[in-house]
């Protein structure tokens, strides 16, 4: 609604605070989460999916690395790769949306925050992360991964690894991006921001050269005392309460 043209200026008030207040929370929520890696996919992928079991796989191996798996927060591989963290005593973190047929977080996260703007959440999902991976999903997928691009591409953050898991999924795309710079769109160089794969080690092997080697990152734990008082929203208490 407040995209629909000019509005009173109490409106566009209000539709700053609300933004402001979004960031504050997300900032509160997640501020000692640590180097994260954000996996992107869809929330449409059932457990059943090969594409889930592979999410669920990613999660697991990033945290492995010691990196702070984040997500959106929602179902589907969002839910797969969150999953894959915590089973094998990995930190998981959410960054959920509030929409009119509610999102609900997944329970497989330690922190998370729900937010109501797309653009603050797709900067958050950007600030803490060292690398994006980015399974099959749709526009919204694809909208944070051009997004991640574009920063990487312009400058606005630094060259952080993007990868593509679903060699056969993201073939057609690719394709169109491989005839970008015959057209003068991108330069040749900018095809080497985006590392597409299937092989699970693979993509964990680019994630070690290009986030963990390049930034000279250092495995570490948060401890968790510093986390007891940050926010929690009531997917922590739901997860406790699975849990119990």
């Amino acid at each position: 609604m407040f995209l629909r043209g000019p509005n009173w200026r109490t409106t566009d008030l209000r539709l700053l605070m609300g933004t402001i207040r979004d960031f504050l929370r997300a900032f509160r929520a997640l501020h000692f989460v640590g180097p994260c890696i954000t996996v992107f996919g869809s929330a449409r992928t059932p457990e059943s999916h090969p594409h889930y079991q592979l999410a669920r796989k990613v999660g697991a191996e990033i945290a492995k690395l010691g990196f702070t798996v984040m997500t959106g927060g929602g179902p589907g591989i969002m839910e797969a790769a969150n999953r894959g963290a915590k089973e094998v005593g990995g930190r998981s973190v959410g960054c959920n949306i509030e929409l009119p047929m509610e999102q609900q977080p997944n329970p497989w996260l330690d922190r998370t925050v729900t937010l109501q703007h797309f653009f603050v959440r797709k900067t958050i999902l950007m600030k803490y992360s060292y690398g994006f991976v980015v399974l099959p999903g749709g526009v919204g997928t694809m909208d944070e991964t051009f997004e991640a691009l574009t920063l990487i591409q312009t400058g606005k953050i630094r060259h952080f690894p993007i990868v593509l898991m679903g060699v056969d999924y993201w073939r057609p795309l690719m394709d169109f991006v491989e005839r970008m710079p015959a057209a003068g769109m991108i330069a040749t160089e900018d095809l080497a921001l985006i590392h597409l794969t299937d092989s699970v080690e693979d993509a964990m092997a680019h994630l070690k050269d290009r986030a963990i080697r390049q930034f000279g990152l250092r495995r570490g734990q948060v401890p968790e005392k510093r986390l007891s008082w940050l926010f929690e929203n009531r997917c922590g208490k739901l997860a406790r309460q699975r849990k119990d």
